[in-house]
């Protein structure tokens, strides 16, 4: 049976629409995580930062999850779904019979069955993830693996972007307040 691939250039053409016309990190993720469920069918994504401080993945934006699901807990780098090397991207084609969960039974309540999550890298390092969930047993195609991972990528560079942005409005609106105190 061959593996269908579900990624085509209109998901794509959703995707860099909404990465580049979002003002802010806040939407762009909420509004990336609604489009990929609901191009792909999904139960639900959440796309992570890391807190490198605390070796914890915290939640930027999530979709089709439920509050308790959300809620359950810290997202611990060393006990969640281990990124390989943490340059791969995780497939867990059936979590029933996987032991890489930290919360396994959050996801049976969840009716979650199936979990792909991808590093999102800026600079060869790891600044976040996103995962996508399924209610079914996923046999992921290895070209949607490979275009969730430019989609991974992308997610990383608007992140440094906002980033910047906000740096540079920091500097002008102090400039702008050190000049008026002078007038």
């Amino acid at each position: 049976m061959t593996v269908q691939n579900k990624i085509d250039l209109d998901i794509f053409q959703l995707v860099f629409e909404v990465i580049t016309k979002s003002e802010n990190a806040d939407t762009m993720a909420n509004q990336l995580a609604q489009v990929l469920v609901g191009a792909l069918g999904l139960k639900g994504a959440t796309i992570f930062v890391l807190n490198p401080e605390l070796e914890e993945l915290e939640i930027l934006a999530s979709s089709g999850l439920s509050i308790n699901y959300v809620n359950k807990g810290p997202v611990l780098v060393d006990k969640s779904i281990k990124l390989s090397s943490n340059r791969e991207p995780v497939i867990i084609s059936d979590v029933t019979t996987s032991d890489r969960l930290q919360y396994p039974e959050k996801a049976k309540e969840e009716d979650i069955r199936a979990i792909v999550s991808l590093p999102i890298t800026l600079h060869g390092k790891i600044v976040g993830a996103l995962r996508l969930y399924r209610s079914q047993v996923w046999d992921i195609s290895e070209r949607d693996i490979e275009h969730l991972q430019v989609v991974a990528q992308n997610i990383g560079v608007a992140l440094m972007y906002f980033r910047l942005a906000n740096a540079v409005l920091s500097v002008k609106e102090t400039v702008n307040e050190v000049h008026s105190v002078w007038l």
